[in-house]
């Protein structure tokens, strides 16, 4: 039986006090912004540890202008399961900053949009 059933109160309920409840409830309160701030400081912590170890596993690609490169085929470019993975090879035309290339086929056609050094690979022929 549950206590509810036989009437019987919690074993709480006799040892609450109510000043000494609000004393500690008033405690917490004070004591809730440096907890916030302990918070805070243990998350920044976290994100940098965090920060770090992916960086250490990201490989920046630095392409030069005239660089041969191939770049990675959609998912509506792929006809099956054995279809290369890779497109290319193109030649980098420009450089435009933050990881992003312009690139033309080896015949001199213009691609018209640009293309980050994360969907492309050097081209080893």
């Amino acid at each position: 039986m549950i206590l509810i059933e036989i009437h019987e109160s919690s074993p709480q309920f006799p040892n609450f006090v109510a000043e000494e409840s609000d004393d500690g409830r008033k405690v917490n309160l004070d004591l809730l912004d440096e907890v916030c701030e302990q918070t805070h400081i243990k998350l920044e912590a976290l994100k940098k540890r965090f920060e770090l170890r992916q960086n250490t596993k990201v490989r920046p690609w630095q392409f030069q202008v005239a660089d041969l490169v191939m770049w990675k085929a959609h998912p509506y470019q792929l006809e099956n399961k054995l279809s290369p993975k890779w497109t290319g090879p193109f030649r980098i035309v420009e450089v435009l900053g933050n990881s992003a290339y312009r690139l033309e086929t080896l015949e001199g056609g213009p691609i018209p949009r640009t293309w980050n050094a994360a969907n492309l690979k050097f081209y080893f022929s």
